[in-house]
């Protein structure tokens, strides 16, 4: 068996499922800049979440709900997942960002697992909190750990996809270690990089 593990926002979905938020609020330009930032690994990924998610209080949840279920996918998302499938592949995403997001997107796509945090709604409207498994800047690292040794599977065997700083953790744990029209952080740490946007380019490289 093998693994591959993707990021969701800028690398599964072409864009920031947060910015698709505020923007409804009339913050996308603030929210985006601290993305920005965060991504570069400027921002404590922890801190700049919460400070972002804190923006978004008073969002009805069904426009959560509608936001989501239409989010762009990314050139080549689906062709790449049943592409590595066919590889041998079981194939996961991990997200800093929300399930509301990641949930309907990786069933859509075919993933086999997704592992991303929750926004708190409370009377049908966002409270600006924000919990889950993906709140920290090594969170990511820690969970394909986790699933290598559920799944048996080595580093060799394993091939991590991502753009930003908060994939800097899983990348430590990968042999083949793909950074997707990345920040310069990420591409460091990269063994391939892919400078369009299609995933199907990650096909020439999983073996």
């Amino acid at each position: 068996m093998k693994l591959a593990v993707f990021d969701f926002d800028s690398t599964l979905m072409d864009g920031e499922t947060i910015d698709f938020f505020a923007e409804e609020l009339g913050f996308k330009d603030e929210v985006v800049a601290i993305t920005e930032r965060a991504m570069a690994g400027e921002l404590d990924f922890y801190a700049s979440l919460v400070e972002r998610v804190a923006l978004l209080k008073g969002l009805p949840y069904e426009k959560v709900e509608s936001i989501c279920k239409t989010l762009p996918m990314m050139n080549g998302a689906k062709e790449v997942v049943e592409g590595l499938k066919e590889k041998g592949y079981k194939v996961v995403c991990f997200s800093g960002g929300f399930r509301d997001a990641t949930r309907p997107a990786c069933e859509k796509l075919g993933i086999d697992a997704d592992f991303s945090n929750f926004l708190h709604a409370e009377n049908g409207v966002l409270t600006g909190a924000v919990g889950g498994e993906m709140m920290y800047s090594n969170a990511k690292g820690d969970m394909i750990v986790r699933l290598q040794n559920l799944l048996a599977v080595g580093r060799e065997d394993t091939l991590v996809v991502g753009d930003g700083a908060n994939d800097l953790s899983m990348f430590a744990h990968s042999d083949t270690r793909v950074a997707f029209c990345a920040k310069p952080i990420l591409r460091e740490s990269a063994t391939h990089c892919v400078d369009i946007k299609d995933l199907r380019e990650v096909l020439t490289i999983a073996v």
